[in-house]
């Protein structure tokens, strides 16, 4: 299918009621179409994952106009099923067809340098007080920190 429009006309066909009683659950499928407009902007939503996901956003069922209760999912499936050759792909089906690049391999800690805490200072503060340099709880030594700095400028 080419448009969520296709899908939620196709949903109005099966489960009854009007295309636009499904146009917002084709359009969030299909939203990831406005970063890579390619077949594999499908990777994002288009599996099982997906479908579960979208429970979550619309929830488990949805009142069409002509007062029937559908699930979510069915509509989910429906969408994937139509564009993925029949089937429900898994999220692993499409991240392990990722051709891995050098730059997604290179993660790395940033070492912090100084004397001001970085991210959660509670070793900076057990060492002090395992020094005897402050009987003072984390929240009071963190203020008194920052006290000293904001004098120290």
């Amino acid at each position: 299918m080419a448009h969520p429009l296709h899908h939620a006309e196709s949903s109005a066909r099966k489960f009854g009621g009007v295309p636009s009683d499904y146009q917002a659950v084709h359009d969030w499928f299909d939203a990831s179409k406005e970063h890579l407009a390619l077949f594999t902007h499908r990777a994002m939503r288009h599996h099982a994952q997906g479908l579960f996901e979208a429970e979550r956003v619309f929830g488990l069922t949805l009142t069409n106009s002509a007062g029937r209760e559908i699930p979510v999912r069915w509509i989910g499936e429906q969408h994937v099923r139509e564009d993925c050759q029949g089937r429900i792909p898994s999220m692993a089906d499409w991240l392990r067809r990722i051709q891995p690049e050098p730059w997604m391999a290179n993660g790395h800690i940033d070492r912090h340098s100084g004397d001001e805490p970085c991210g959660d200072p509670r070793a900076a503060w057990a060492s002090e007080v395992a020094a005897g340099r402050t009987v003072l709880g984390l929240k009071d030594w963190m203020a008194a920190r920052a006290t000293q700095a904001t004098q120290g400028a």
